[in-house]
């Protein structure tokens, strides 16, 4: 089995995974991931992609099945599984742990290495709430859920909203995190496990919950959260785009002017949410005299068809689709995936975003443009968290200095 090494011997590592520039892959790590994408399931698809020897190609497979990372088809033929020869990706031989934190709930989740849930835990948590109080109730958690798991923990990823240092694992420009900038989050977790620790934006990792679940022809998406606060994701030929500094898809404390002399909870004034954020919907809903504690309320209302519930959405995917129109000018998504919250509204959201983006955006950027709900519901944060965690500990790199460890 394999042991929770990677390639830096540190808890968390940068957003994107080192790889290896060759014309062809050669090592153990790469050979790997062309049977764990679906390019290849025997060692002779093996050789035609890669040129490599038949001695080579054994013993790099040897390795992996060494190491448990692939099965052989006679193993499984027995049990009604792939052909003698067929090489199979074992996504039981480690788990990863996923932590979804967002303002006012945290959700936890341990999954195999193919992102499959084996076990979950979601809790409300007081707004506010800092990472001294928090992040212990968290490892706690944790360590309830892997108490049953024996496969080991080869890593952890972590969410929350704003910009993250992923090189310290930690978050750099949270507007709504009070109290979480600066600090690290790793030792949190060491009493749980020492396996390595990766954090992202929690709209970056919605928009990797999309790479596990869409079509390979959807390369280009905007994937928006559109929960308590906004924020965007954006995949371009497949990869998930982070920016300079991680701060990419701040879509919610952009100004516009329909918000000018707004008080944002971020400090500022004339940002995006202050119109279309859930906090401000809520805020409108109880001056209206709904009792409404959540965003989460407002959309159940809307969903029983409150006239008012329904009008708010529509005016915040209004307000949302002036900005969006920019980003699809910009970018040309063949896609705008919604996710958070206001997902669960999906109808009377869009119908505002549609409005304005259509209205506003350029006709060739729209002419194909499709608007969907997240693959996977109000759980995408936690798959997102999950395929970080993936992407970098099945890395072709991360998982030779695994076997080169192990050796």
């Amino acid at each position: 089995m394999l042991s929770p090494v990677t390639q830096t011997q540190t808890r968390a590592i940068g957003p994107r995974t080192e790889t290896r520039e060759s014309a062809a892959p050669a090592t153990a790590g790469e050979l790997l991931d062309l049977v764990r994408s679906g390019r290849a399931s025997t060692r002779s698809q093996l050789r035609a992609l890669t040129g490599l020897s038949r001695t080579a190609i054994t013993t790099r497979v040897s390795s992996l099945t060494s190491a448990g990372l692939l099965l052989l088809g006679e193993e499984l033929a027995s049990t009604g599984g792939r052909p003698p020869g067929a090489l199979v990706f074992n996504q039981h031989a480690g788990v990863v742990v996923a932590v979804a934190i967002g303002r006012s709930r945290s959700q936890l989740a341990v999954t195999d290495l193919d992102g499959e849930e084996i076990a979950s835990d979601s809790r409300d948590h007081e707004v506010g709430v800092g990472p001294d109080e928090l992040m212990p109730q968290i490892a706690e958690r944790l360590a309830v859920l892997l108490a049953a798991v024996e496969p080991p923990v080869l890593g952890i990823g972590l969410s929350l909203p704003g910009t993250l240092d992923s090189l310290r694992g930690l978050s750099i420009g949270s507007p709504v995190m009070s109290g979480w900038d600066g600090v690290e989050l790793a030792p949190y977790l060491d009493d749980v496990t020492h396996a390595p620790l990766f954090v992202g934006n929690d709209a970056d990792v919605l928009a990797r919950s999309e790479l596990l679940g869409r079509s390979a022809a959807l390369d280009d998406v905007l994937v928006v959260k559109a929960s308590t606060g906004l924020g965007l994701g954006i995949i371009a030929d497949g990869r998930v785009l982070s920016g300079h500094l991680g701060a990419a898809g701040e879509i919610g404390h952009t100004k516009v002017d329909a918000a000018a002399g707004l008080q944002c909870r971020c400090g500022a004034t004339g940002c995006l949410e202050t119109l279309a954020g859930g906090w401000a919907l809520v805020a409108r809903a109880r001056e209206s005299g709904h009792e409404v504690g959540h965003l989460r309320d407002l959309v159940a209302l809307a969903l029983q068809g409150d006239p008012t519930a329904r009008g708010l959405l529509r005016d915040s995917g209004r307000e949302l689709g002036e900005v969006l129109a920019i980003a699809i000018n910009l970018l040309n998504p063949a896609a705008v995936v919604i996710g958070g919250d206001m997902a669960s509204a999906f109808d009377f959201h869009v119908a505002g975003i549609r409005e304005s983006v259509y209205a506003l955006a350029a006709p060739l950027a729209t002419r194909d443009l499709q608007f969907l709900p997240a693959t996977h519901g109000d759980r995408a944060g936690l798959v997102g968290c999950a395929a970080l965690a993936l992407d970098h500990v099945l890395s072709p790199v991360a998982v030779d200095a695994r076997l080169a460890a192990a050796g």
